[in-house]
């Protein structure tokens, strides 16, 4: 069995584990049934104030699924769930993804909300759309002022547990900077992934929307492929 054979199988385990765990915390009606209880792996995205475009990339969340699910085999939602920090179903989800241009601004009732999640298990990956950096980054002070965004190696296990890579791939150039990973953590546990001068998202898009190249669209795909991956299998 080689590696990537392992991590299918453990990442199948650790998304239906915890998705079915979510539905027996905080049981609904069967005429309710969402995605998640039924065992599918389905993406969050974070609405936001501030100002900024959260609802930006309209195709990348549904593309990136649907690779998640043709190239893992792990039964995935085939559209994202929208979801603020005050939404009644925010634990069900134990992946949020946050984008945009611009400013990120939370009240500080959705900062604990943050919290709460990150800290009962849940998942953050941002991806700088380009000008989202300042406000995130002090939303992260506010959020944890004893934790800073660390940079992420090119050894770290986000970029080796599923695709081997070498770190975070750049698909769009803005400023000349080069793409970098960073990360808060936990106890251990990494809760933030922060994505900055890549533009992950852009390169999930339809082929038509950017006219990324090909080899582009794919870095982009295995990286996603990447993130979730390890977001479902962490310890």
């Amino acid at each position: 069995m080689t590696c990537r054979d392992r991590m299918r199988g453990a990442a199948r385990a650790m998304a239906i584990g915890l998705l079915l765990g979510a539905v027996i915390a905080c049981p609904r009606p069967a005429a309710a049934a969402t995605d998640a209880e039924q065992g599918l792996v389905r993406v969050a995205r974070l609405q936001y104030g501030g100002g900024g475009d959260w609802y930006c990339n309209p195709t990348s969340l549904p593309n990136w699924l649907a690779l998640f699910a043709a190239r893992t085999g792990i039964p995935t939602a085939s559209s994202e769930a929208v979801v603020t920090l005050d939404s009644e179903d925010l634990h069900r989800y134990p992946f949020l993804y946050l984008s945009g241009h611009g400013r990120i601004a939370l009240a500080p009732r959705e900062l604990e909300a943050l919290r709460r999640y990150l800290e009962a298990g849940g998942f953050l990956w941002a991806d700088d759309n380009y000008g989202l950096d300042a406000s995130f980054r002090a939303m992260v002070a506010q959020l944890y002022p004893d934790a800073e965004l660390e940079p992420l190696g090119s050894g770290h296990p986000l970029y080796h547990c599923y695709y081997d890579l070498a770190g975070l791939p750049k698909i769009h150039e803005h400023d000349g900077d080069p793409a970098q990973g960073f990360g808060v953590s936990r106890d251990g546990r990494l809760v933030i992934l922060y994505t900055w001068s890549a533009d992950i998202g852009d390169g999930l898009e339809d082929p038509d929307v950017h006219g990324d190249p090909a080899d582009v669209r794919e870095a982009a795909a295995r990286m996603a492929v990447n993130v979730l991956t390890y977001a479902l299998t962490r310890p």
